[in-house]
């Protein structure tokens, strides 16, 4: 049971993909913004690709639990990706994984060059870490 996570963001979409017990998580790849219609059409490729059974979409909320701008964003592309496959295609909080990503790449050791770049791959693992891991609750 192969799961598909996606940190979508205005600039870049970083997927994560889960090993085929369901119970680790790891980053897959990088994807660069084009459009809503392309990329979900990428994702459902990729999903595709790698066998997944379930696609997981990070969402942000506001201090008030309502989605911000960004998670209406990525709520928006979880519907354009739901036209594009069959395959259950969720919500799931990603408050924090992008900054959950930034602090992994430091304690890791990584040095202060390394550690910039893009962390959208790594921070959609978190979200798929996470989501995994409420999973085996």
């Amino acid at each position: 049971m192969r799961i598909l996570a996606v940190d979508y963001g205005h600039k870049r979409i970083g997927l994560a993909l889960s090993d085929e017990t369901g119970t680790l998580a790891r980053p897959l790849m990088v994807v660069s913004h084009v459009s809503r219609i392309v990329n979900a059409a990428t994702v459902a490729e990729r999903a595709a690709a790698h066998n997944v059974t379930k696609v997981i979409v990070g969402v942000s909320y506001d201090e008030d639990g309502q989605l911000n701008t960004s998670g209406r964003s990525a709520a928006r592309f979880a519907e354009a990706l739901r036209l594009q496959t069959d395959l259950p295609v969720l919500l799931w909080d990603e408050t924090l994984t992008t900054q959950d990503a930034r602090i992994a790449r430091m304690a890791a050791g990584a040095i202060r060059r390394r550690r910039s770049g893009h962390l959208d791959d790594v921070a959609a693992s978190i979200l798929l870490q996470d989501y995994l891991d409420s999973q085996t609750k």
